[in-house]
Parts: structure tokens; C-alpha cells; sequence
């Protein structure tokens, strides 16, 4: 099979010519195409009067005169000015089992990405993982999110952050990742196979969609419970007993909820970057961390509508190409970065505290993304000379400063400080009118209301609700004019981003986490039997990057020993 790039479809055009489309690339019109996959597709909306979709394809040439190895070598060799390829073998290579004894399952710690995907290598190997998760199941934790973003009412053990899934169950779902490792393949297909859309797969910009996402998550587990593994819900990880010798420190069991104890010798810490509590006593037991740069900022929000046509031109409603995104980013005279993160098209603005006296924002969409907003993480670079001391977890202590900060500028009851941009930029006293805007209900896709027109104001998804207020009360001196400078600059990248009456709303301080657990080349850390993994031990930035460490770090001890007896 050959792999071939750069394969054209005007908008009108289907798939179905994709085969033909080859043959007049390779300019072969004697060949036949025996089968193909598309392995991705993306929009080239550089000229908005001719946008095009874009294929990379894997695909078997057929001819009556050579067989398809000959021929592939006979392509390969002639067709020298065409981005053509072997295509590579994308299946998963499942580690060798090592031959050391393993006396316990080993331990996971976190049901998010990471721990998930760990679980389910090891589920598969028949280790028999034990995974320990400090929040509730979906099902469950659905009616407690409902509950803060409807009441203010937050539970501290369950919502955005802490439950099966991760912080990605209460998100777009986005699958987009930086890293080039096979292993993605094996998240992919088993996304999909957990009933995720095939379409992720090979989409440039794939996601799933958080009403989506719960069900594909649901799936995981029961698939790792069918395999042997254990799941122990509302179950934290409260403590770890070491046995050292010659210097050398060792796990030997692990504390529960504070009470129960267990024998292990085999622990992946998946804690997310929500688990402070958990850092904390990690910190004090002496698993070595370091500071981590990070960022804070806000969510901006937009009409959805102005996306679009800033994107796709005024005729993006006939092109059928979903809700437009965008990617931005500004270097500031101060030397700080000023980046969109996390764009949730067609999305809402959603309460993502885990900590009471704090407010937390982030974006969420369905699968439709059919809101009427779209919304992004406005960011700036932190860096760790800003932190108030040296400690490896002077990094939580100041997002929680922010956040606190932002709890007491939106009054209590966790409504987000907001303002429009026009008032952030120009320096108006802002409008102090309260405004408790609720987001589609948890549980069911948001419905489309009314198309507006993009003349009229920008009404703010953020539920549990805004206060109009001034977010240099609870922003760092340096994000707030950084944020002032980059907004007219990225508004020349991106036409109306810096619109007036766009809505900013604070704080966004999770986007990674600002410490990192150190490991060494086998990926434990300096207690021989702790793994640490994934965004919360500073080692992914999203859901693909956070599933392939998982595995990673089951491959690891699966290499290192025999299945448990």
C-alpha cells in the first residue's frame, strides 16, 4: 500500500472521486485504485473564493500487467515530483512481557486520559489493574456538574476536574496533538471502537464532543472491567508507605480515603493537574518535583457567525464545512506570549473550579457544535520567576491566589469575573450589571436558537453566571497588559477578534499544570514503583498526548514483569 498527500476536492465535490483524483495525480490513467482509506483531511481556506479539502490516502494501485508489489516499486521510483510514500504500518506493537515477579496489580491512580489508556494496555495484557478514581462515575458526576453550574453548589470530589474521564469528559473533546508517536493509532481506533465517530480517524482538526465523549468513556471501563481490571470510584489516594534500603527508596502500599491500606509495588500517579491535594502529600513523602512554567488568562467569546465568515468569506453557509476555529498567537514587547488556546467553536464557557472559593473557567462543546459563541482560552506566558518562591509548588499557589481573587470579583457563589473587550481595552468604568446566563443543560446537546446578526451584542454562556466587573482585579499585572497589547495585534490576524463587544471572562489557569514530577529513563521517579504520567505530572498537553504516556507507562512495567499471580 502507498501513502499519497496533497489530494484535492473542490467543496462541491464528494469523496467518491477520490480514486479518480489519484489516477490524475499520478497521471497513471491505465491504473485502477483496489482500495483506499483517508488517513487526513483538512480545509485550505487561504483563498475563500476557491477553499479546498485537502487528502493524504493510503491506497493499493491495481494493473493487469504487474502484480501490486511491482507496481507499487514501479510508482515509487517514477513518480518522483508527487509527495508519494510507503504507507506505514500503523498496528499497534504490544510489549513483551518481562520476567521479573509481580507479587500485586500494579496501581493507577486517576481514570482520566492517561490512567484510562494505562488501564486499558495493562487490562489487556491480563494484569488485572487496580485504578483508583477520586470522583464518581459519568453517570453520576453529570447530575453533581449540573448542580454547580445551575446553583453554585460545588462538590469538591466530583466535577469538571475530578471523575471517570478527566477534565476532557467536560470539554470539546479535541484530539489534536503535537507529538508523532504510533501509538495514537491505538487511541484512535480505540475511541472509535468505544463508539467514538470514525471521522477521528483522519480529520486534521478531529474532536468528539463532550455528549459524545461520556458515552465513548462509559465504554472504555466497562471494556477494561470485561478484561479483569478493577475500578474503584470516590476512591483518593491519600498516602504511600516506602520502604528504603541502602539508600534506595521503594513503594510498598498505598493508603485510601485516609483508612483502607493496600499492598502495591507498581503505582501510576495519573492525578491529573487538578490534584493539589494530592501533589501536597506527594511532595511531603519525598517524590521529587520540579516548577513548571504555565499560563493564565481568560476565555474570549465571539459570534460563532464571525468565525465563519472571518475563515470561510460571507458564503460559508453554503460550503457545509462545520463551525470555522482558529489558532493565534503574539510575542509582546515584554517578552510574554499571548496565545488562543483550546478554541471550542459553536461552544460555551463553562465553570471548572475543584476548589471552593475559586472560580475556574473553561470551553466545552458538543459534537454538533452548534452553539451561537464560539470561545477560547485567551493565555499568557507564566514563567517561573514569576512565582513568589522557590518551592516546586509555588506554581498551585499562585493559580490559587487567581482564582480566589476571581471568586471574590465575581461576589460569591462562583459567577466569573467579565468584561467586553471594548471596556479591558479602553479603560471605561465597567458595566456592573449582573448577568446569570445558564448553559444548554449538561446533559443534552444545546439546541440552536435564532440566528443573531453580528451587530448585536455577545451574550455570555459562562454559567454559573457573570458579574460585569474590571478583570484586572483578579489578573497579574503583566497578563493584563500583555492581553492589552495582543488583542488589537491578533485582530489583524483574525478580522472582528477584537471586537467590541466580545466577552472575556476570568480566570483560565488550568491549561496545563505548572509542576512537574521528575522521572528518569525507565519513567519512574525517584521512589522506585511510582510512575508519574500524563498533563498533571507535566508530561502531556491534551487528550491524545495524555493516552499515549498511559500507555507508555503500562508498556513499561509490562516489559519489566510477569503477570501478577
Amino acid at each position: 500500500m502507498l501513502r499519497i498527500h496533497e489530494i484535492k476536492l473542490n467543496i462541491d465535490e464528494t469523496t467518491e472521486l477520490l480514486p479518480l483524483k489519484i489516477i490524475r495525480k499520478l497521471n497513471r490513467p491505465d491504473l485502477t485504485i483496489a482500495g483506499y482509506r483517508i488517513v487526513k483531511e483538512s480545509i485550505d481556506a487561504r483563498d475563500k473564493s476557491d477553499i479546498k479539502r485537502v487528502y493524504s490516502i493510503d491506497f493499493t494501485p491495481a494493473s493487469e500487467k504487474l502484480t501490486s508489489e511491482e507496481l507499487e516499486e514501479k510508482l515509487l521510483k517514477s513518480c518522483l515530483k508527487i509527495k508519494l510514500e510507503r504507507a506505514p504500518d500503523r498496528s499497534y506493537e504490544r510489549a513483551i512481557p518481562g520476567t521479573a515477579e509481580m507479587k500485586h496489580p500494579p496501581v493507577i491512580v486517576g481514570f482520566g486520559p492517561c490512567g484510562m489508556f494505562a488501564g486499558l494496555i495493562l487490562a489487556e495484557m491480563g494484569y488485572r489493574p487496580v485504578i483508583l478514581e477520586r470522583g464518581k462515575t459519568v453517570e453520576d458526576r453529570i447530575e453533581d456538574v449540573r448542580a454547580f453550574w445551575e446553583q453554585g453548589i460545588l462538590d469538591e470530589e466530583s466535577n469538571v476536574q475530578f471523575g471517570e474521564g478527566g477534565a476532557g469528559t467536560f470539554s470539546d473533546g479535541k484530539l489534536t496533538t503535537q507529538i508523532k508517536d504510533p501509538r495514537i493509532h491505538k487511541v484512535l481506533e480505540e475511541l472509535i471502537l468505544a463508539g467514538g465517530p470514525e471521522e477521528i480517524a483522519y480529520k486534521q482538526k478531529a474532536h468528539i464532543g463532550t455528549d459524545v465523549l461520556r458515552n465513548v468513556v462509559m465504554n472504555i471501563r466497562k471494556k477494561i472491567l470485561h478484561q479483569g481490571g478493577e475500578i474503584l470510584f470516590q476512591s483518593k489516594l491519600t498516602g504511600i508507605d516506602i520502604d528504603e534500603h541502602n539508600g534506595i527508596k521503594k513503594l510498598t502500599g498505598i493508603q485510601v480515603n485516609g483508612k483502607e491500606t493496600r499492598k502495591a509495588d507498581q503505582l501510576i500517579l495519573a492525578i491529573g493537574h487538578s490534584a493539589r491535594d494530592t501533589f501536597r502529600f506527594l511532595y511531603r513523602e519525598g517524590i521529587e518535583m520540579k516548577q513548571k512554567p504555565f499560563s493564565i488568562g481568560v476565555r474570549i467569546e465571539h459570534p460563532q457567525r464571525l468565525i465563519n465568515e472571518a475563515q470561510y468569506g460571507r458564503q460559508w453557509e453554503s460550503y457545509e464545512l462545520g463551525a470555522a476555529d482558529y489558532k493565534l498567537s503574539y510575542h509582546c514587547s515584554n517578552g510574554r506570549g499571548v496565545y488562543t488556546f483550546c478554541m471550542c467553536p459553536g461552544g460555551h464557557v463553562i465553570g471548572a473550579a475543584s476548589q471552593s472559593g475559586g472560580v475556574v473557567t473553561n470551553g466545552m462543546s458538543f459534537h454538533s457544535r452548534d452553539g451561537l459563541n464560539s470561545n477560547s482560552g485567551l493565555l499568557v506566558d507564566v514563567k517561573v520567576e514569576d512565582f513568589e518562591d522557590e518551592s516546586p509548588l509555588s506554581g498551585i499557589a499562585f493559580q490559587e491566589k487567581y482564582e480566589r481573587l476571581a471568586y471574590e470579583a465575581g461576589g460569591g457563589n462562583y459567577k466569573a469575573p467579565a468584561q467586553k473587550v471594548r471596556d479591558f481595552l479602553n479603560l471605561t468604568e465597567a458595566n456592573t450589571l449582573r448577568t446569570d446566563v445558564m448553559a444548554s443543560e449538561v446533559s443534552l446537546p444545546a439546541t440552536s436558537a435564532p440566528e443573531t446578526s453580528l451587530s448585536e451584542t455577545v451574550i455570555p454562556t459562562y454559567s454559573p453566571g457573570v458579574v460585569w466587573t474590571d478583570l484586572s482585579l483578579c489578573l497579574p499585572k503583566f497578563a493584563v497588559e500583555s492581553m492589552k497589547e495582543a488583542i488589537p495585534a491578533l485582530g489583524k490576524k483574525l478580522k472582528g477578534f477584537d471586537r467590541g463587544d466580545a466577552v472575556l471572562t476570568g480566570v483560565e489557569t488550568r491549561s496545563s499544570s505548572p509542576v512537574r514530577i521528575v522521572r528518569d529513563q525507565s519513567l519512574m521517579s525517584n521512589i522506585k514503583g511510582i510512575y508519574p504520567g500524563g498533563e498533571g505530572a507535566g508530561y502531556a498537553g491534551g487528550i491524545i498526548s495524555a493516552a499515549v504516556d498511559g500507555i507508555r507507562l503500562a508498556e513499561e512495567i509490562i516489559k519489566r514483569y510477569q503477570k501478577p499471580l
